[in-house]
């Protein structure tokens, strides 16, 4: 079965369904909705601009109405249960309810307005409700599984996975349990929506919440002049005077990379790591609720563990394989983690430091030590990297391995005005998909980036639907004297989230849940981290880094320092990275409900992974949206599982060439065009010709060297 509806994006004109079911069933659509109308638009694209707050409950009500319909004529329909009238019905279920919610889900991580909000603390109860009334439907589960029991044994491959992910998908929504349970299923998952979104957006809430503004023109004097110029717009933006700093990440890290006052950076990293912790916006008791409704869903359908319950449909396949993957890492990386940070302390000493270094002290000796040891600073490669030439070679890269071009079109509408939009299209003229890019954080966006799509790609009677992908980020934004320029970091982050593009833009297939991004959460990271080698490759670097002002090449000795510096406190982040799947795993490895303290649980999940000290009063797990709002519930290691498959598969390409046009043919054909069709590890042995073995990651750090 299809995810929850909430996060449905397939995308459809205007109908309901199909030309099979009675039209007398639906409700009378409001066409002068615009999520209802017709989008006569390039590309069927949302027509932004018509579409206003107001719209979105009723065209949701609308759209759900639909829904029911089109699931009353598949459980009421006289014949036997087959393939089509069943799995296939069920696949096209809810196309009208999946464009409306494509919109608003993915507003609201780009324009969470507090009337936005209040619209999804309404609709989520709605959905869930929805989606449960699906998969706790018992004459539909019948049906699914007379066809699950006794199939057509001439389907495609294709048809059969969807098949069988139909089927596991009612069996692990509760479709098997007594109607009892299925009550209590019913509770429980509606509950655990309604926090989910409680925790995001305290989360945004608490980190707009906090601001340090400075007028002592003293205190920022030592800062490079983009962290300055950044400060003073955000102040003015405020309506202050002087300078001021956020908690969002453009502004956050930088001041705690380039200040030297101490006092002030402890109050920032205080501020922001102890965002949703007590408070106004406090995340602990959602915490606590969110672990115990996930367990108590788990429980029901038979897992000891959400753990348990969740990686039965990943790669790894079970909670002992992740944790012993984990330990793994960490035994071999821990060691050079502490020689990490005694290495800073030590440099910190010789230039006068006193005491021991805490947190908010590492990122301005780690960028003093990297600069002198590298040569090497976020000042010296920025003017390489003007976001616009940034772009311009990730398409470009884009077309040397797979024949893509992007070209701008400004008669599809952005959602906002910073949002650009691109047609993509294959080296043969192809349409491949639209490309929403946004940039620069508001106080309207969730922190961080990420990529969506406001539908996915298919093929229905004989025609295909292509994707409509979205890129988010949170870069620094251009001044009144300087464009935006990124720090390399930026430039990773935009490869990383152009790999995950791709996935959405190269998707094949005849059935959306299916393509693109529709794969195991913990495959779902080989597309993007992959990209992020060819940051640090020359040959790539070569051709586009140039200085914004005078145009001349990045030196050669600049790029052999970033190469250099590929690896400088590896095992530092790594151990960090490992720390939060650690503390991810030991929350969804509850056996029994949790009543206890929100920070001693987290300090113990983490102690094996603790390198920089210990702050008290701080914590990261009520900010932690990945686990607790974002999908990643013990999923988090999937992050490291992705790395050891790229550092595999990005041997292939240095060992034939980084644009290497067959090894690029070999991994879209297998990796990027496949999504879900077949179970991950199958795909990536087509490609590699071998399993992805830890070991890979490990020699890629090149520790102790």
């Amino acid at each position: 079965m299809k995810k929850l509806m909430i996060m449905a994006l397939s995308f459809m004109a205007v109908a309901c369904g199909d030309n099979t079911i009675p039209q007398a069933q639906y409700p009378e659509l409001d066409l002068t909705n615009p999520l209802l109308a017709t989008w006569d638009t390039p590309y069927q694209t949302p027509p932004f601009s018509k579409i206003k707050p107001e719209h979105f409950e009723p065209a949701i009500d609308a759209a759900i109405a639909c829904s029911r319909a089109e699931i009353e004529a598949i459980v009421n329909n006289p014949a036997e249960p087959t393939f089509t009238n069943t799995i296939l019905a069920l696949e096209r279920n809810g196309e009208l309810l999946g464009r409306v919610s494509g919109v608003f889900y993915n507003l609201m991580g780009t324009e969470s307005t507090p009337e936005m909000q209040a619209i999804a603390q309404r609709i989520q109860p709605k959905l869930s409700e929805l989606s449960n009334d699906i998969s706790l439907n018992a004459e539909l589960f019948a049906r699914v599984k007379a066809v699950y029991e006794d199939p057509d044994w001439c389907l495609s491959d294709a048809e059969k996975k969807l098949l069988e992910d139909t089927y596991l998908g009612f069996a692990r929504s509760g479709a098997a349990l007594s109607d009892e349970d299925k009550e209590l299923y019913r509770t429980y998952s509606k509950e655990l929506g309604a926090q989910t979104l409680l925790f995001g957006q305290n989360a945004l809430h608490a980190t707009n919440a906090f601001a340090l503004n400075i007028t002592d023109a003293k205190q920022v004097a030592e800062l490079p002049d983009f962290v300055k110029e950044a400060m003073a717009a955000e102040a003015a933006a405020r309506g202050q005077k002087g300078w001021t700093v956020t908690l969002q990440a453009p502004s956050y890290i930088p001041f705690l990379t380039y200040s030297s006052n101490r006092a002030l950076k402890e109050q920032l990293y205080r501020a922001y790591n102890s965002r949703a912790l007590g408070g106004e916006f406090d995340n602990t008791e959602v915490i606590k609720k969110i672990v115990n409704l996930r367990l108590q869903i788990a429980n029901l359908l038979g897992y000891e563990t959400y753990a348990d319950y969740v990686l039965e449909q990943r790669m790894a396949e079970s909670a002992e394989t992740v944790e012993n993957f984990l330990d793994e890492l960490l035994t071999a990386t821990k060691e050079y983690a502490d020689a990490d940070y005694r290495t800073i302390s030590e440099y910190a000493a010789s230039l006068g430091f006193e005491g021991e270094l805490m947190p908010w002290d590492w990122a301005y000796y780690n960028e003093k030590y990297k600069n002198e040891k590298y040569a090497l600073s976020d000042e010296m490669v920025k003017p390489y990297f003007k976001l616009e030439n940034v772009k311009q070679a990730v398409f470009m890269l884009a077309n040397k391995l797979y024949g893509l071009n992007f070209t701008e079109n400004k008669a599809i509408e952005g959602y906002h005005p910073e949002t650009t939009v691109y047609e993509v299209t294959d080296a043969d003229g192809r349409f491949m998909a639209v490309l929403y890019l946004d940039f620069h954080p508001r106080a309207t966006k969730r922190a961080g980036a990420w990529m969506t799509e406001f539908r996915g790609s298919k093929i229905v009677d004989g025609v295909e639907t292509r994707p409509l992908v979205s890129l988010v980020m949170n870069f620094s934004k251009p001044t009144e004297t300087k464009p935006s320029l990124l720090t390399y970091d930026e430039v990773e982050t935009f490869l990383h989230e152009f790999g995950h593009g791709l996935h959405g833009i190269l998707g094949e297939g005849e059935f959306e849940s299916q393509t693109g991004t529709s794969v195991f959460r913990d495959f779902v990271e080989l597309p993007s981290q992959i990209m992020e080698n060819w940051a640090t490759e020359k040959e790539y670097l070569d051709l586009w880094a140039v200085h914004y002002q005078t145009g001349e090449k990045m030196p050669e000795e600049l790029i052999n320092r970033i190469v250099a510096a590929q690896n400088y406190l590896a095992a530092y982040a790594n151990v960090r990275q490992l720390s939060f799947g650690m503390t991810d795993m030991a929350w969804h490895s509850l056996t029994e409900p949790f009543e206890g303290d929100v920070v001693a649980f987290e300090q113990a999940s983490m102690a094996s992974t603790q390198v920089l000290p210990v702050v008290e009063g701080t914590a990261m797990n009520p900010a932690f949206t990945h686990i607790f709002s974002g999908g990643y519930a013990a999923g988090y290691y999937g992050y490291k599982w992705a790395e050891v498959l790229e550092a595999d598969a990005f041997s292939m390409f240095k060992e034939q060439g980084i644009f290497n046009r067959e090894v690029a043919t070999k991994f879209r054909e297998n990796i990027l065009s496949k999504g879900g069709s077949e179970h991950p590890m199958k795909l990536y042995e087509a490609f590699r010709g071998h399993k992805p073995a830890t070991q890979a990651l490990i020699d890629k750090m090149q520790l102790g060297k």
